[in-house]
């Protein structure tokens, strides 16, 4: 489940927490708080659970992750399913907790999320799909604090969560990329070659343009457009750490998105604090 490495549950439960913020105006109900965070570390436990069942015969192969529990057989695949499933069925014992238009997302949800680990199998783009399992967890949010189908602003900090995800998978794919050649997994970071970089620029330009038209849309204060400023400073921070495409520099910039979601968060919430726009 990989309690002991939070990164992944904190870049999940970011764009959560910008959801519920966006959709309460500032004011979420503090009971879907508590269900949603909830439901980000037990989503993000069992999609760990079924994506080292799903890799337990490449995972030894690659250095970052011979050493997981399944790939080194310390865990039999059995007592993984299990595992799988008990998991599910608290997410699901927490989804029942919603309403109805949450719960109806919530089966698109479990989709995405058990899926995810067989995409690097088929296609180049498993980022793009992660993007969309860990995004999902934004109309989900919207639906379970309005118990409304999701609206356009909520769809449009969707794109935000995928593109960003794209971006900070990508990093996390260069540090493995000599081994995926090696076994033939896909990603990004292969598809993009010697572009990964500018590549990579080019997808945080359109990650900052889409939280521009956030905020407009939104009507956000001052400090969300100061929380902007710190993104893109962090994203040079990034340009720089993954220059020389080795593996320390690439893992340190997957790293530092948590930066990312935490200044925007607060950007938002700071927005609130200060009041409307203008």
């Amino acid at each position: 489940m990989r309690w002991d490495r939070p990164i992944g549950a904190l870049l999940l439960l970011w764009p959560m927490l910008w959801a519920l913020w966006l959709a309460g105006n500032g004011r979420p109900d503090w009971g879907v708080v508590a269900v949603f965070v909830s439901g980000v570390w037990v989503m993000r436990s069992a999609g760990c659970v079924i994506n080292d069942y799903l890799d337990r015969n490449v995972d030894p192969f690659v250095e970052r992750t011979r050493d997981r529990p399944l790939a080194a057989g310390r865990v039999y695949p059995e007592e993984a399913l299990a595992l799988f499933g008990f998991l599910m069925l608290i997410a699901l014992g927490l989804a029942l907790l919603c309403n109805r238009m949450t719960l109806l997302l919530a089966f698109g949800g479990a989709f995405l999320a058990a899926t995810y680990p067989l995409m690097k199998r088929y296609t180049y783009l498993p980022q793009v799909y992660l993007g969309m399992a860990f995004g999902w967890a934004v109309p989900m949010a919207w639906a379970g604090q309005t118990a409304q189908f999701p609206p356009p602003l909520a769809w449009l900090v969707f794109l935000v969560a995928v593109l960003w995800a794209v971006i900070y998978d990508t990093q996390y794919a260069m540090v493995d990329r000599d081994d995926d050649l090696k076994i033939g997994v896909k990603s990004t970071a292969i598809l993009f070659g010697e572009l990964d970089v500018a590549i990579l620029a080019v997808l945080q330009g359109l990650m900052l343009l889409a939280l521009l038209l956030v905020g407009r849309q939104a009507g956000l204060a001052w400090p969300y457009w100061l929380s902007l400023l710190g993104v893109a400073g962090l994203f040079v921070r990034q340009g720089y750490l993954v220059r020389r495409r080795d593996r320390a520099g690439c893992f340190a910039a997957f790293r530092n998105n948590n930066w990312v979601g935490g200044v925007v968060f607060l950007g938002i919430l700071g927005a609130y604090l200060a009041g409307p726009a203008g």
